[in-house]
């Protein structure tokens, strides 16, 4: 019998009171859970040396970020973070896996934290960052479910990639917006590299890459 492995979440949630935009995933790669690091990755939010939220955010501010397994390199993650009012709440609090991936597919039995609950306690937030959209076990689509238990939906405002939504909160009345994000993945590569917009920005500089276009997608929102 295959054992399955439990993938919780290995960090709160980093939210204070000044927070204004919150930054919503599903759950860091297992060996954070594990606490298995590679060398490169950083013991924080979105610390994979794989993924590409930190490179693209180190490009758009100029952070001279470290990528390494220390703790300067999660100083200066959550300074920049306090510093733009940005917090990281990912949706999901665990999950269970039959093959130990990073897969948002191979999910099961998974319990999302309260996004609503913490959005009732910090008030200031304003606009929650999806780092993917509605396809299945992404943070869009987990959140619509979560909303869905409360009786509340997503207005569409904008079909355009980032895709934008709005809902007001069932207990505090705020409207609150929602901008899907192309993934900082390697797995959304394949995703942009099809996007028309993408093809015309290459054919017209062959040295234009993927990460350079969420440069220019995640530069509006943060």
């Amino acid at each position: 019998m295959q054992k399955i492995f439990r993938h919780i979440h290995p960090y709160e949630p980093f939210i204070d009171n000044s927070t204004e935009k919150l930054i919503v995933g599903t759950l860091p790669p297992p060996r954070f859970t594990t606490g298995d690091l590679k060398e490169g990755d950083v013991n924080f939010c979105y610390g994979s040396r794989d993924g590409q939220l930190w490179p693209i955010l180190n490009k758009i501010f100029d952070l001279n970020l470290k990528f390494e397994t220390t703790s300067k390199a999660i100083d200066q993650r959550k300074i920049f973070l306090k510093d733009r009012k940005i917090g990281i709440c990912d949706i999901v609090a665990s999950a269970e896996r039959e093959k130990i991936d990073a897969s948002d597919l191979g999910m099961q039995n998974i319990a999302l934290r309260n996004v609503l609950g913490y959005l009732e306690e910090y008030q200031k937030i304003h606009t929650l960052l999806f780092t993917g959209g509605n396809s299945k076990n992404g943070p869009e689509y987990f959140f619509r479910k979560h909303l869905k238990e409360s009786a509340v939906a997503l207005k569409l405002i904008s079909n355009q990639v980032p895709r934008i939504h709005e809902f007001v909160h069932p207990s505090t009345n705020k409207l609150i917006r929602t901008v899907s994000l192309t993934a900082p993945s390697g797995a959304a590569n394949r995703a942009v590299g099809s996007l028309d917009l993408y093809k015309k920005m290459k054919s017209e500089n062959p040295k234009f890459n993927t990460i350079d276009f969420r440069v220019l997608q995640y530069k509006k929102y943060f």
